[in-house]
């Protein structure tokens, strides 16, 4: 019969493998079946993302199994945050980092950076907030960084040529738009918000100095978009050096366990990895996930280019926008801007590639889900009725909206020139948009194509106008 001490060491050891178990079967079921109003369970859930952690004692010296029991639940969480990524620098630190989180009861600190150079973001933006989410359930501090500091120099990433700086008022107000959309995928209570400027301008002259003069201009050169213009002959300007060096000093400041960002912001990270070992720090490792393309299927995701799907849109607008996207990249956006589980994703892939399932349906489950995660279910179920009935029934919708066209557009005749009118109808941005819809044969007026640019829509009675596949007005006639 065994000793008293030994009922106790095998006692722990069944108790802490069972909490491992459990909480990544728990992650498993949260991926399967997202739960809605979280907070009822709060205490559960905390449980389970492993804050607060169970208060059973465990200790290695009397017992190797709580060791064991580390690594396995590090190798658990490892699994999961490696999937969809591109560069993981360096895996073993990471792993390293996780075992060490475990046993000493302490979240990683991640961090994501975006500097706040538009209004809104769109589902490219989100690939790496899911990733940070990922890191949010598995009881790890996310700290989303807004760089209200950096956003004044601009990102030289990518660039052809330098960016233009925004005012102190346009970031402020891009900053307030993107701690509202991010928390359609973080939990906003358990998200930190910081600002590089706390920091950044804390620097000052003789700061900025001294972290210009930890990095060569040689090495900045290595950059591919930097090498590549001075080879070219287009201008750099000095600022842009200092770009990279300031997103690596966040790290400092911020004394980030992991950082993430796109694969066009590599560089950028494996700065902040050598500032923070020049400051004796432990080095962040970095986790770079894919550019997500755009509705083209070529370029990447991009609002000046209009092949984006806004995460702010009308439900309407991101079901139409899914549903036009090419066959080809209904599995990546399922992989990278979605939840659906990764099992689905893969029959999904199989299922098109034998040919049992249409990509029809896959597209209106994509559809669906990205509805759903910035909206709702029951706007997400709306807008597929809708979707069906505009373009299975080519019927024009009834609830399309009204406009009003104003006095100051009415010539003689009781006429209005088209073009004025779907710009003020909000179906196009500009009066050359709406030009060259006309022209390509994109706009329909009851039902027929106009092709004239200086088309004059007599308003004796209601019109009806559609742009594109997917916008919809009527026009009131003057009384």
């Amino acid at each position: 019969m065994p000793s008293g001490e030994g009922v106790i060491r095998e006692t722990e050891r069944i108790v802490a493998f069972s909490v491992a178990a459990l909480r990544s079967l728990w992650y498993k079921m949260r991926l399967l079946f997202p739960i809605r109003n979280a907070r009822r369970i709060r205490g559960l859930t905390d449980f389970f993302r492993g804050e607060p952690w169970p208060k059973i004692r465990i200790r290695a010296t009397r017992t190797g199994a709580s060791v064991m029991d580390g690594d396995r639940e590090a190798r658990q969480q490892l699994e999961i945050l490696r999937t969809r990524v591109v560069d993981l620098l360096v895996e073993e630190e990471l792993y390293g980092k996780l075992r060490r989180s475990i046993s000493t009861r302490t979240p990683l600190r991640i961090k994501l950076g975006l500097d706040p150079t538009a209004p809104d973001l769109h589902i490219g933006h989100m690939v790496v907030v899911h990733k940070l989410r990922e890191f949010q359930e598995l009881g790890h501090d996310v700290i989303f960084l807004i760089g209200d500091f950096t956003g004044m120099i601009g990102d030289p990433s990518g660039r052809s040529e330098t960016r233009k700086p925004l005012t102190a008022e346009q970031i402020e107000a891009n900053a307030e738009t993107y701690k509202r959309q991010v928390f359609k995928i973080l939990n906003p209570e358990r998200t930190i918000i910081e600002y590089n400027s706390r920091w950044g301008k804390a620097l000052g002259s003789e700061g900025m100095i001294r972290l210009a003069a930890r990095y060569t201009v040689a090495r900045m050169l290595e950059r591919d978009d930097f090498q590549k213009r001075f080879a070219e002959g287009r201008p750099i300007s000095l600022h842009e050096f200092l770009y990279p060096l300031l997103q690596g000093y966040d790290s400092v400041a911020l004394r980030a366990d992991v950082e993430l960002g796109g694969t066009d912001q590599k560089f950028n990270l494996l700065v902040g990895r050598e500032l923070m070992r020049e400051h004796g720090m432990e080095p962040q490792v970095i986790m770079t996930l894919p550019i997500l393309e755009g509705l083209d299927g070529v370029q990447k995701m991009s609002k000046s280019l209009g092949n984006y799907i806004g995460i702010d849109e009308p439900p309407d607008t991101i079901f139409g926008k899914a549903m036009s996207i090419p066959d080809s990249l209904i599995v990546r956006y399922m992989e990278l801007a979605t939840k659906i589980p990764r099992e689905e994703i893969t029959a999904t892939r199989t299922g098109m590639a034998e040919g049992s399932m249409h990509p029809r349906g896959a597209k209106v489950r994509l559809a669906r889900s990205l509805v759903a995660q910035y909206h709702s279910w029951g706007a997400a179920e709306a807008a597929a009725r809708r979707f069906d009935e505009i373009f299975s029934t080519r019927v024009f919708p009834a609830d399309a909206p009204l406009v009003n066209p104003p006095m100051s557009l009415v010539e003689t005749e009781e006429r209005v020139w088209l073009v004025c009118l779907i710009v003020v109808a909000g179906a196009a941005p500009s009066r050359s948009e709406a030009r060259r819809l006309i022209r390509q044969g994109g706009v329909e007026v009851d039902g027929e194509v106009v092709r004239d640019e200086n088309f004059r829509l007599r308003l004796d009675r209601e019109r009806r106008v559609q742009v594109g596949k997917r916008r919809f007005f009527k026009v009131l006639a003057l009384k």
